[in-house]
């Protein structure tokens, strides 16, 4: 029996997912929700690291799994090979309700006033695809801080001169810093740089009903027993099913978006967890599935007025993946630097956000989670023993001795950067899988050198014994940070969506997930998605009230 038509339906129940979710069942509209996972429960998935988001060495506990997904990784000489969820090229997001924000790290970063004026502040950069935003941060600034608030975000900026301005302080006090951030923050002063505490997306303090955070060690990477750490499964999604007006079903797989003769969107057609089709009508689709698997979905959404996908008649659907890649460096100490309590990350600097001579934007620089043994074993100085006697002699003495200082470079977006779909490769429902091909601007290598650099003299600094930096290659960036393959604009013919994430094609079509942003930041981009979503909706909601998207 067909499921009645609903007001919207709304692909993908991570962090733009649950906010889009939440406030059009407030506003009165009828909801459903559908998430191809399930919803992520400790007890399943606790604190294994071998199974761990971050070294997916079994599998990912929170999906998608090996068994029912693949993709397709396109080389630069021509050559294809078929990659499973597990494998780092996958580029994966979680799937499941929560999305990412179940076990990310929750750094709850805003990006800079700059961040959305890149092109006009810098000017044209040879190959790519750079522009400014649509929308500014002053414009977004009242849907950060509804984010901070609703969701609950710990927090100082008192001493950090870099960050935009704000009306309300963070509704909850920073984390402490711990041991390995303050060897950091004596050496950063020495230097005369402004370290500040990381805001985090987890609760110093009980907020908002639940406890405060306990410092577990395996935090990133898992999904918290108490709920402490904020994601759209334990915010927002919970205030929609409150209202009554949503519905929330798991276990459902969206292969295309319901587009008619007259070009608007009527619904999804999807299976469903017993892997039977199903058909969702509804007067607004909303897509929040990830920026790799949005775009795969437009793609496979082809009807007479879209045969090359869903709003994609211009050719910018997938274009301009990005994700972050993440540079810094290595150092030893004589003194332990290690401190149980999680999460590990507490310290940050954005000195080299902007304002680096010659450059194009930067990124901010901040102390790692913790990373567990396994992890540990791959972090080696070049030269390290890989194996052997020596490998576990230098795991036992370094393993509370080494510090890292990291952060993500303001990636440069570029046209050939890609999600497609593959003619021939299919998933466990038939459905054509995404196809990723391209690289990195190269431009992003010497962004990369310059911060990786900065962190070096920093370690130094702090007298580390022994230090190495990390940097980058030119493999197509993507992760857990993904973003870019429906970028919001004002011109139609190099963009998908307009300020609104209204696909400029299909006005009752939205996109509310990363896929949006024009550039990406040199930040975490969690909280810049959640307002971004917040922006989407409130629009939604002010068109609906006037009579806007009704059958």
């Amino acid at each position: 029996m067909p499921f009645p038509q609903v007001n919207a339906v709304i692909v993908g129940a991570g962090a733009g997912g649950g906010v889009v979710t939440k406030e059009l069942a407030e506003a009165g509209l009828s909801v459903v929700l559908l998430e191809r996972g399930d919803w992520p429960r400790y007890d399943e998935h606790n604190d294994d690291e071998l199974v761990s988001q971050r070294t997916p060495a079994l599998g990912n506990p929170f999906g998608p799994d090996d068994t029912h997904y693949r993709r397709v990784l396109a080389n630069a000489d021509g050559s294809t090979r078929t990659v499973l969820p597990s494998e780092g090229s996958y580029n994966n997001n979680a799937g499941c309700v929560g999305g990412g924000t179940a076990s990310y790290g929750a750094m709850a970063w805003r990006f800079m006033p700059q961040d959305f004026r890149l092109k006009s502040t810098y000017g044209a950069v040879k190959d790519s695809t750079l522009e400014d935003w649509p929308i500014s941060y002053d414009e977004l600034e009242p849907f950060y801080e509804k984010a901070e608030y609703e969701w609950g975000v710990a927090g100082d900026y008192s001493e950090n001169p870099f960050a935009g301005p704000r009306k309300k302080p963070f509704p909850m006090p920073a984390f402490p810093h711990n041991r390995e951030a303050n060897m950091l923050i004596a050496a950063m002063k020495r230097m005369g740089l402004h370290p500040f505490p990381v805001p985090m997306l987890r609760n110093s303090v009980p907020y908002n009903g639940r406890p405060a955070c306990i410092h577990m060690r395996s935090c990133v990477g898992f999904a918290c027993p108490i709920n402490a750490k904020a994601g759209s499964q334990n915010t927002v999604i919970p205030v929609a099913l409150a209202t009554g007006n949503c519905q929330v079903r798991t276990g459902c797989v969206v292969a295309e978006i319901i587009v008619d003769e007259k070009g608007r969107a009527r619904g999804v057609n999807y299976f469903d967890a017993a892997g039977e089709r199903q058909k969702q009508l509804a007067d607004i689709v909303i897509v929040s599935a990830s920026a790799t698997e949005t775009a795969r979905l437009l793609l496979n959404s082809k009807s007479k007025l879209f045969p090359n996908g869903a709003g994609n008649n211009n050719d910018w659907v997938g274009r301009n993946l990005q994700g972050h890649g993440y540079v810094g460096a290595w150092g030893l100490t004589e003194e332990e630097s290690y401190e149980e309590a999680g999460p590990g990350a507490t310290v940050a600097i954005s000195d080299f956000n902007h304002g680096n001579a010659g450059l194009v934007g930067g990124g901010m620089l901040a102390n790692e989670f913790i990373r567990l043994p396994y992890l540990f074993c791959n972090i080696r100085p070049p030269g390290e023993a890989r194996w052997g006697k020596a490998h576990k002699d230098y795991q036992r003495r370094n393993f509370k001795r080494c510090v890292r200082l990291v952060g993500p470079i303001q990636e440069m977006p570029n046209f050939t950067a890609r999600v497609s779909v593959d003619p021939t490769v299919k998933d466990d429902w038939g459905i054509p899988v995404c196809r990723l091909s391209g690289t990195r601007h190269s431009y992003d290598l010497q962004l990369g050198d310059f911060l990786s650099k900065k962190a070096e003299a920093i370690v130094k600094e702090m007298g580390a014994t022994r230090v190495w930096r990390s940097g980058l290659g030119m493999g197509l960036s993507g992760g857990q940070h993904q973003a870019g393959t429906c970028r919001m604009g004002n011109d139609p013919n190099t963009s998908v969506t307009n300020r609104f994430g209204q696909v400029h094609t299909v006005d009752n079509l939205f996109i509310a997930d990363g896929s949006l942003h024009v550039t990406n930041g040199g930040f975490n981009p969690a909280l810049t998605i959640v307002a971004v979503a917040y922006w989407v909706a409130s629009y939604i909601k002010t068109e609906w009230k006037g009579g806007k998207f009704r059958s």
